[in-house]
């Protein structure tokens, strides 16, 4: 992913000899996701802060090409939501994305204050869902193939990096012809359900302890440590919902600085039209 990253800076900042186009850009908020253990499509529920960076060339007045990488956390708990409490699950993961694509200002920033814009692209991220144990202790969740991925027919080991499509908006505001501060939220659609190690149904008990051991048959399924007399479920029983894949999105305040500052089309400080 860094080698990515790279290989797009490389490609923006030669794009840039052409004149004093390219912005960096640097992103703060949060970062959340929606899934079998989060089932809001956007909520601040359980977010965690996150952190970004990246380069845009100012194509035309309005069309950008941009590259960005974002980090953040995911986390899912089902004691802190309305449904499975018995299922009582739980799980948190890194999430770093790298995003390469065009974003639309629907206002010239040389001629007004402040636009809408819209942005979409290609994005690869990678994420790593861990729990704690029943004493405390860390256990990354892919590894033990909770669900019988690698040895039930049909389930394969899910990958940990993969590709998602980003796409979102904001409105942004420019402070001059160089400084420029917006709002934005972004979403990427996936094509994975195990972001949170949740998907389908739960496979047989004995199956799963035979080809994983105990600690994956513990995590599997959580609800005899609310001490209620639950035991593990029936094989086939319902775990998590394979109808939909997991979503993640990030949402903050974006901060964009024109290298080569005095490049802009009118200079720091003229005047401009506003509302």
């Amino acid at each position: 992913m860094k080698k990515l990253l790279a290989g797009l800076i490389i490609i923006l900042a030669a794009m840039n000899t052409q004149g004093q186009r390219l912005f960096f850009n640097v992103f703060g908020g949060i970062s959340n996701y929606q899934g079998d253990l989060q089932e809001k499509r956007y909520t601040f529920d359980q977010a965690h802060p996150a952190f970004g960076i990246g380069l845009s060339y100012e194509i035309t007045d309005k069309l950008f090409a941009r590259a960005n990488i974002t980090m953040g956390k995911l986390s899912g708990n089902d004691a802190k939501g309305s449904k499975n409490l018995t299922r009582n699950l739980n799980f948190s993961s890194p999430i770093t994305d790298v995003h390469a694509g065009l974003a639309y200002n629907f206002m010239n920033l040389y001629e007004r204050n402040v636009t809408p814009y819209v942005f979409a692209g290609i994005s690869y991220f990678s994420f790593s869902p861990y729990t704690q144990d029943s004493i405390g202790q860390k256990v990354n969740l892919q590894p033990l193939s909770t669900e019988g991925q690698g040895f039930v027919s049909g389930r394969p080991v899910y990958k940990l990096s993969q590709f998602s499509i980003p796409f979102g908006g904001g409105v942004k505001f420019a402070l001059s012809d160089n400084f420029r501060v917006g709002l934005e939220v972004g979403v990427r659609k996936t094509n994975t359900d195990y972001i949170d190690d949740v998907s389908t149904t739960f496979v047989d008990q004995n199956l799963l302890l035979a080809n994983q051991g105990q600690l994956a048959v513990d995590l599997a399924f959580r609800g005899d440590e609310l001490k209620t007399g639950l035991t593990y479920p029936a094989e086939g029983t319902l775990r998590g919902s394979s109808k939909n894949k997991d979503w993640y999105y990030f949402s903050g305040v974006t901060v964009a600085y024109r290298l080569g500052a005095g490049g802009g089309k009118k200079g720091i400080g003229c005047p401009r039209a506003v509302y």
